[in-house]
Parts: C-alpha cells; sequence; structure tokens
C-alpha cells in the first residue's frame, strides 16, 4: 500500500490501523489470517506465481471495499454485489488479471472499474500510478473516498464514461477493463502507450472471453485467454450490443462439452472452471464430455455459466444431463457435495435464491438425469453451477441441456 509520510490513525472496523511516518503499516487485523488462507488456497494454488502479486492480494484489505452488510464473505472467492448493479471481482480474477499485465514499478495504469476501488488498490503498489474510472456516481464517489482514506495516493480516481478513457493523462504503459464491452473501443486503443499491454474481457452479455492484448505499430494484437463473465457497462454501451440476451428463451451454450476452440484446456462458455478434463470417447452425446475430480475437501472442483432468464414470463425451467458419479464423499459441509445448483438474480444482480436440481445417482454407468425447476418471479438472470461443488471424489458430465418448461 502506497501511504502518505505522515503520521495517520483511522479506526477501521477491521480494528486500529496506525501508519508511522515510515510509511510502514502495524495493524491489529483480524482478517490477515484468512487473506492468506485465500491467497494460498485459492489465488496461488489455482495458478498465480508472481510473488509481487500475491503479496499485494495479502496486503489489501478487501473487506474494506465491499459493504459493511457483505464483510462477512469478503474473503470468499466469489463476485459480490456492490449495488447499482455492479459487483466486485472475486480476488482470483483481481489477481490474474494484475498478472497477466506483468505490472512494472514504473508503469502509468488506467483502470475501467465498476465502482469498488479494489482493482486499483491492488495495482497500487505495483506500479508507479494508478488512473481508475468508475462508472457509476455513487460508487465512484465511495471508492475514491475509500482510497484517499487508506493512503494510496498513487492512485487517482474519477467518474465517467470508462470508454473514453482519460486522455489528459494517457499514453498509458498498461489498461485494465473490468467489464465487458462487445469489442475494445478506439479511444483505449488510442490512449494505450506503443508496446503496451491491455486485458479485457470481450464478447456477448453472457459468452466473454479474457482477451491479452499489445499495441504494435499502432494496432493491437490479441491472445484469447479463458472465458469469464463480467458485469456490462450502464446505459448506452449496453444498449448498442449488436448480440443481445433473450430473457424469454434461456438456454445452455457449448452443453455437450464439444468445444474449446484455442485448445487452452477451457471450454468455451463456460468460466471458472475448476479441476475438470475434457475426455474423448464414449461419450452419451457428441466426442467429447468432461470429468471432475478432486481429493481436497471444500477445494472448488465446478464450472458455472450465466444465461438471462425473466421470471415473470418463464415460470420454470428444464434441465436435464447425462451423469457418472463415482465414489465421493461430502466435502468441508454435508452441503459440499455433487450436483448441478441454479443460482437466480434480479435486475440488480442481487441474489435471491440458489436450488439444486435433483440428486444425482451414484452409478458406474451414465444415467439421464431429467428435472423441472421454478424460476422466481423476480429473477432476470441466473448461473448455473456444476461439479463436485466441494466433495472428494470423481464425476462424468455431459450433454447439459437447459430450456424454458413446456
Amino acid at each position: 500500500m502506497r501511504v502518505r509520510n505522515w503520521k495517520l490513525a483511522c479506526v477501521l472496523l477491521s480494528g486500529l490501523l496506525i501508519l508511522s511516518e515510515s510509511g510502514s503499516v502495524s495493524a491489529a487485523d483480524p482478517f490477515e489470517k484468512e487473506r492468506a488462507y485465500l491467497v494460498s488456497e485459492y489465488v496461488q494454488k489455482e495458478g498465480v506465481s508472481d510473488p509481487r502479486v500475491l503479496e499485494a492480494m495479502r496486503n489489501t484489505q478487501r473487506h474494506l471495499f465491499v459493504p459493511g452488510s457483505l464483510r462477512d464473505k469478503a474473503y470468499t472467492d466469489q463476485a459480490l454485489p456492490i449495488g447499482y448493479g455492479q459487483t466486485i471481482s472475486p480476488p482470483f480474477i483481481v489477481a490474474y488479471m494484475t498478472e497477466m499485465l506483468s505490472p512494472q514499478p514504473t508503469d502509468r495504469v488506467l483502470e475501467i472499474g465498476t465502482g469498488s476501488g479494489y482493482q486499483a488498490a491492488v495495482l497500487s503498489p505495483l506500479v508507479e500510478s494508478v488512473y481508475t474510472i468508475e462508472i457509476v456516481e455513487p460508487l465512484g464517489r465511495r471508492a475514491a473516498s475509500v482510497l484517499e482514506r487508506l493512503g494510496y495516493d498513487n492512485v487517482h480516481a474519477k467518474v465517467g464514461d470508462g470508454f473514453q478513457g482519460w486522455p489528459e493523462h494517457a499514453p498509458f504503459d498498461k489498461i485494465i477493463v473490468t467489464c465487458s464491452p462487445e469489442n475494445v473501443p478506439l479511444p483505449l486503443i488510442d490512449q494505450l502507450k506503443e508496446g503496451g499491454k491491455m486485458i479485457i474481457p470481450l464478447g456477448e452479455r453472457y459468452q466473454q472471453v479474457f482477451y491479452l492484448m499489445e499495441k504494435q505499430n499502432g494496432k493491437l494484437q490479441a491472445r484469447p485467454l479463458q472465458p469469464t463473465l463480467f458485469v456490462p457497462m450502464t446505459g448506452l454501451s449496453e444498449e448498442k450490443r449488436q448480440v443481445k440476451p433473450d430473457p424469454l428463451n434461456p438456454g445452455i451454450v457449448n452443453g455437450s462439452f464439444e468445444t474449446d476452440e484455442n485448445g487452452d484446456g477451457f471450454l468455451d462458455g463456460f468460466h471458472y472452471q475448476r479441476r475438470l478434463t475434457q475426455m474423448e470417447g464414449g461419450a452419451p452425446d457428441g466426442k467429447y464430455f468432461i470429468v471432475f475430480e478432486c481429493d481436497q475437501p471444500g477445494q472448488i472442483a465446478h464450472m458455472l455459466q450465466g444465461f438471462a432468464v425473466d421470471g415473470r414470463e418463464v415460470k420454470s425451467l428444464r434441465v436435464r444431463l447425462d451423469v457418472k458419479l463415482e465414489d465421493w464423499r461430502p466435502g468441508a459441509s454435508l452441503q459440499q457435495r455433487p450436483g448441478l445448483v441454479i443460482h437466480f438474480y434480479d435486475e440488480q444482480r442481487r441474489p435471491i435464491s440458489s436450488d439444486k436440481v435433483g440428486t444425482w445417482p451414484r452409478h458406474s454407468d451414465w444415467e439421464r438425469v431429467d428435472n423441472t425447476i421454478e424460476v422466481p418471479a423476480r429473477a432476470r438472470e441466473a448461473i448455473v453451477q456444476l461439479g463436485l461443488n466441494g466433495a472428494v471424489g470423481k464425476v462424468s458430465l455431459d450433454d447439459l441441456v437447459i430450456e424454458k418448461s413446456p
């Protein structure tokens, strides 16, 4: 953390934080062990290895960037609603995006945020300066206030249209975009320094892929990374999308698990994929099926996909899936067991309910599961989660179909 070089005492909900004249930090921080565990289990073990990034993640107090009512969930690896239809990104995603940019101490970084200020705080000790643009005014003001109060003096925040960039401070060595447009906005290309890098999630509303861009001879050279799911920009940018979701006809993309277009081991269409393998031959449908395996209780072994659904018109969903569930046991709790769960959200992306779809049979042969679940009337979107879900064991899956019930 970059701090002011003078004595500052702040009484925080997490304890008494004292910043000395040398800029060192002394704190009675009850969340320190939780951060260390989070980084060890859900950031480092999942592939982030840059020691500077890991240290920044361990030192950044995420609980101060989420609403007070959600502070008990601050050090879980999940997105959390922060109001106005926006979310704070999961810690792994923040660490992953930061590492992919290869931040250097002399870098000037532009960050297009959605309102929490957390990504800017993580970047702060790694680079010379961060220019963060928040897209929602009340969230932007709050983020700027938190960043100032915590002494992140090299972070400069404003509210505005992030896709217009910050031309008076351009060019930037790096640009990080934490909300998803359909295509790269031209002003961001113009404001990226020659040889600079940008990481950005691109694609349809519920089908996005991280791209790492490098500017060469005035043009962006793009490398696709893994699938992801980010909230969109608000207002006109979202309205101008050429391909829009259809909440009256919900469905799943790549439900037969056949497509991995860039061959990187991540299935197209699904995000947050953990401990799964695409297997060839013997599939109930098509050429491939997937296998989740995990030998440590409580570890994430699942994948997710979002879709639009309007609970005012779609009263129920029919869910079908081929399952082969082998030996398993519950994870850290009895609730951690193999299955498929659909999480429903309202128009502000606040969680409404989560419904497990049936009970998976334990057989050595494939079996077709067919269930119907009700959709809450307030639901406007959903995320399907399937896999071991913290349990220990092995499960094979194929041919997932989710559709509106007749």
